[in-house]
């Protein structure tokens, strides 16, 4: 487990990217990560370029960062009040899974989450206020006539492995090894899968730094302030330099790839404090109808949650879903049974019909970055580090590697 408290020591280049881990073992992935290192680089710029994000989200805020640091002026509007809690970012789990999630995404997914986590570790440790952040593998567990269940995800997993050698493989537990990695299930569960590499942070503290590193570096941040992307292009005709676009579904109206639809995808989770219940890493609980999953943060704060559900309604949480949550959680730990809810909350998050992140240029110099479906967290560094790399050198190097789809305008592949 590791908590930074902020910047420490620096790595013999800069200031703000600490050594606090060894880059991964693959030489592409290496370059990689060397060369998103210098895309955020502070830089003196005599003439600094004007970028306008649209959305204070997970991307708009990352972004803003690595843009600010490198010289840009930085102006971001944001439709909700800095104070509201009930945006996608924030209702997440937040959890740091490639592997994990290769049992619904594709592995370019996964890769992207994987260049992803070294990442985030660079990029907390640069923050002034701490963010807990830890790295110490995901834990699955099944009921016993959920077993093939397992079978199948660790064919998949195994797969994937092959697919992305980077990846540490899949590690079965007996009883007797399930008990020494996480005591508190012993006697509950008489097997189990560790995934090695994974790690999980805590969006909350995140976003609240973020929103306070921002306005240090000279971005200029504008709360309750909607504003379109026609709204954005007369700004740019003004000011010139960029837009991109990250509003999630909050772009719907503004999308332009009519055959690629934005859909909102509807998650729920559930907060509890559960002083009875220690977890040392997240946990997630096989099922074939709702796989449930258990983030635990600091001071016995966990979040729960299953669903997926094809609805863009933004109402509260279900009974149904509520249920679910706490039986499933109740199944891991007997100790959830005395926790307490200390809040329930669903929100919407923004997907194509493929589940992939897209970065469009539907004008030059105008980005529309979205699609990011469940995997915000898991690899926003990779999608923030590629329009790093084409806002200020004209490349798209990284997106080609990590197959992020890319379009750029056609005005621009002209020129």
């Amino acid at each position: 487990m590791v908590y930074f408290p902020g910047p420490t020591s620096g790595c013999g280049v800069c200031t703000l990217h600490p050594p606090l881990f060894a880059p991964p073992a693959a030489a592409w992935m290496h370059r990689l990560f060397y060369t998103a290192h210098c895309l955020v680089m502070p830089a003196n710029h005599p003439h600094p370029t004007p970028v306008l994000i649209l959305g204070a989200g997970l991307l708009g805020r990352l972004l803003g960062l690595a843009l600010a640091r490198s010289g840009h002026r930085v102006t971001i509007h944001e439709a909700r009040a800095e104070s509201d809690q009930g945006a996608a970012a924030w209702v997440a789990a937040a959890m740091l899974a490639p592997l994990a999630e290769a049992a619904v995404a594709e592995p370019n997914v996964v890769r992207m989450g994987l260049y992803a986590l070294p990442r985030w570790r660079e990029l907390i440790a640069s923050l002034r206020q701490p963010v807990y952040f830890q790295q110490d593998g995901t834990l699955i567990l099944w009921h016993r006539q959920d077993a093939a269940e397992a079978t199948r995800l660790s064919r998949v997993w195994a797969q994937t492995v092959q697919q992305v050698p980077e990846l540490q493989a899949a590690q079965p537990l007996d009883a007797q090894q399930l008990a020494a990695l996480e005591p508190s299930v012993a006697g509950h569960f008489q097997s189990g899968i560790y995934l090695p590499q994974e790690g999980q942070l805590d969006n909350h503290q995140l976003l609240q730094a973020l929103a306070a590193e921002l306005p240090a570096l000279g971005a200029d941040l504008h709360w309750l302030q909607p504003t379109s992307l026609a709204q954005a292009q007369d700004w740019q005709r003004t000011h010139g330099g960029w837009v991109l676009d990250c509003r999630g579904l909050g772009a719907q109206a503004d999308w332009t790839a009519p055959e690629q639809p934005l859909r909102g995808v509807r998650g729920e989770v559930a907060c509890l404090y559960a002083p009875g219940v220690t977890l040392q890493r997240p946990t997630r609980l096989l099922h074939p109808r709702y796989p449930l999953y258990i983030a635990p943060k600091q001071d016995h704060f966990f979040v729960v949650g299953a669903t997926q559900i094809e609805s863009e309604d933004l109402s509260e949480v279900s009974a149904r879903s509520a249920l679910e949550l706490l039986s499933a959680a109740y199944a891991v730990h007997p100790g959830f049974g005395e926790a307490r809810i200390v809040g329930l909350q669903s929100q919407c998050r923004p997907t194509l019909p493929d589940h992939q992140p897209l970065v469009r240029e539907c004008a030059p110099q105008v980005l529309q970055i979205n699609g990011l479906f469940r995997h915000g967290y898991l690899i926003g560094p990779a999608v923030c580090d590629a329009v790093l790399e084409y806002v200020q050198q004209g490349q798209r190097d990284l997106a080609e590697r990590l197959e992020l789809r890319f379009e750029p305008c056609a005005q621009v592949l002209a020129a």
